[in-house]
């Protein structure tokens, strides 16, 4: 590893009973009620786990999800505690991962990710070509490349364990799977707070062209918004002042490493390619720039 990536936290190792580590985040038993969260820079493509880090990734992702989980409030409850994490690790080590680690409350996760769409990319863009639909769901004709769709659509998925990939399943597959009620409210809140973010993130120059959106259920069995918020991880993020329809958008995520990926030759399953510096090092400051442009 370089020097330039000497800083990134690839692994986290507090003295608390590690519950699972995901594709980015480490996730610890703070005590019977609250698990602690460190997002750390391990990178996530095509559902495939990278040996390179992406330097502060981590920072960015906890900072801008607590920046949105607070917009949010009003809307939705979220998973995100009043206890500091100084309670359950030394001083020093909080001080250490104070930007990248969280406390939460401890919450049924929901077996689905709630998707909402609002422009035409990626895999939706194939679909439609072949089908002129999204996951099912049909769509006018003549619409181009990164257009913005007439409105926009909730696409669920299954969340796939580390290594697999998300499957797009119908609605009707997610209410069997979390009842009538429940899906009805995280379809609803999905958009909702799709609007919300959209709004802002336009007026600050940014399109999120489609998110990724993760719920639990409380003791009460109510829905609260957990995981990441609109991310550089979990959206799409697009420079407004250069989109054209018809285009393949420039990016503030990690859509980045997807179309340098799509240079090599990688049949995208373990093990990854390894990155070379210059992808390294634009991806980590364009997290770092979408983060100023959206919380400033």
């Amino acid at each position: 590893m370089t020097a330039l990536f000497e800083k990134a936290m690839v692994q986290s190792d507090l003295d608390l009973p590690l519950v699972a580590r995901g594709k980015v985040r480490d996730i610890y038993q703070a005590d019977t009620d609250h698990l602690l969260i460190v997002t750390t820079d391990r990178l996530s493509a095509f559902d495939v786990v990278f040996a390179d880090p992406i330097p502060g990734k981590g920072e960015v992702l906890t900072q801008m999800s607590n920046f949105w989980f607070e917009r949010f409030r009003p809307e939705i409850a979220n998973h995100v505690s009043d206890l500091t994490l100084d309670r359950f690790v030394p001083t020093d080590v909080a001080e250490a991962i104070s930007r990248r680690a969280v406390v939460v409350k401890k919450l049924r996760p929901l077996p689905i990710e709630a998707i909402v769409r609002g422009y035409i990319i990626g895999s939706c863009w194939k679909d439609y070509q072949a089908h002129q639909s999204i996951c099912g769901i049909q769509l006018p004709a003549g619409l181009q490349l990164a257009e913005q769709l007439p409105e926009p659509l909730f696409t669920p998925s299954t969340k796939a364990e580390v290594g697999d990939h998300d499957e797009n399943i119908s609605y009707e597959r997610v209410v069997d799977l979390i009842g009538q009620e429940v899906a009805d409210k995280v379809k609803t809140v999905s958009l909702r707070i799709y609007a919300v973010a959209a709004k802002h993130a336009r007026k600050r120059g940014i399109i999120i062209a489609d998110t990724k959106l993760e719920f639990g259920l409380d003791e009460h069995n109510q829905v609260v918004l957990i995981d990441e918020a609109f991310t550089p991880d979990s959206s799409r993020f697009w420079p407004l002042a250069s989109y054209r329809a018809g285009q393949n958008p420039e990016s503030f995520d990690k859509q980045y490493v997807r179309d340098y990926l799509e240079t090599v030759h990688w049949d995208k399953k373990p093990p990854a390619p390894a990155l070379p510096d210059h992808v390294i090092s634009k991806t980590a400051e364009k997290y770092r720039e979408a983060l100023a442009m959206l919380t400033t």
